[in-house]
């Protein structure tokens, strides 16, 4: 099969079209042909070395989509043929995988491969951030940066389906475009505004009871004096670099702030818990109450060029690597 490795941690550059040998299945494990592989932020984090891979060579990725080709011994539910998705698992930058089953979910009829792996890492995300991280409800109102991204996108569209009010940062007219049509009732070009000044405008003062933060060390400090006494800052990604080190006390003189830094494998530990997710997200898009913005695919083998644009902030949506 063709794959992507990392040899050595690095830019782009260190992204290698290779040949491998198939996988092969083993107990507890099926084989998945793959069909459409997400890329992911955190992604780039393995690559680079920001975090680290068990070992070297490796393939990245982490979200994938495809029919099940082998089945392994003690794996009961799947059987070769099925159409299947999973996130989580190390290792997608492939033409197929072997997958733990417990990692992976049925994909429901009607719903393309392309959807499934295009939906699977970051509209769980949006679903643990939104449904049970801080559990929105009619009447709060959330800041969301980097709005039109993947995942900015389908937590916009959750936190609506939830009943929020919902601000979202963004960066471009046309970015702005797409999130008021994810349903952001504000949007805010922080490029030529100020983020925290103007969601003190929007809420009358108060701020808002909650921020998702995915960007990190460039919106940490004016999200937390975004937030209302009592509000809830969520950092769940560093696409700008880590946060510095920080002062609890802060959280206290800013009024009585929560901190959390949750992430989705923290929120999809249990089979249960990770199916009851799949289900729902996979469902919302079924049903069309979600909608996927698929902004860019690229071959497998021009891998090295999807990473570019994603930490180029050349992309919008969901970016898809095909074997």
């Amino acid at each position: 099969m063709k794959a992507v490795r990392v040899h050595e941690t690095g830019g782009p550059e260190a992204l290698r079209f290779e040949d491998l040998p198939d996988p092969t299945v083993g107990p507890g494990n099926v084989v998945v042909k793959l069909h459409a592989i997400g890329v992911n932020f955190i992604d780039t984090y393995f690559r680079t070395g920001l975090y680290k891979a068990k070992e070297l060579p490796f393939i990245p990725g982490q979200e994938g989509a495809g029919d099940v080709v082998g089945v392994g011994e003690g794996v009961t539910g799947f059987a070769a043929g099925d159409r299947v998705a999973y996130t989580g698992v190390q290792g997608s930058y492939a033409g197929m995988q072997a997958v733990p089953a417990d990692r992976v979910v049925k994909l429901p009829n009607g719903l393309s491969y392309r959807d499934g792996a295009a939906v699977m890492l970051q509209g769980m995300t949006a679903h643990y951030l939104a449904v049970s991280t801080y559990p929105l409800k009619p009447g709060d109102t959330c800041l969301v940066h980097a709005a039109a991204g993947g995942v900015g996108l389908l937590l916009c569209q959750v936190a609506k389906l939830k009943g929020a009010t919902v601000i979202g940062t963004v960066s471009t007219a046309e970015k702005e475009a797409l999130a008021r049509e994810a349903g952001a009732d504000h949007v805010i070009r922080y490029t030529e505004q100020d983020f925290e000044a103007e969601v003190k405008r929007i809420t009358g003062g108060k701020g808002v009871n909650v921020v998702y933060d995915g960007v990190g060390k460039t919106t940490f400090d004016k999200s937390l004096s975004s937030l209302r006494r009592r509000g809830m800052m969520v950092l769940f990604g560093q696409s700008s670099g880590p946060v510095p080190p920080l002062d609890p006390g802060i959280l206290n003189t800013k009024g009585s702030l929560f901190l959390t830094r949750p992430t989705l494998h923290a929120y999809t530990a249990e089979r249960e818990e990770l199916v009851q997710r799949a289900d729902e997200v996979l469902g919302w898009v079924r049903d069309r109450k979600l909608k996927i913005r698929i902004g860019a695919e690229f071959p497998l083998g021009k891998a090295a060029e999807a990473h570019r644009a994603l930490e180029g902030r050349l992309t919008t949506g969901k970016v898809l690597l095909v074997p």
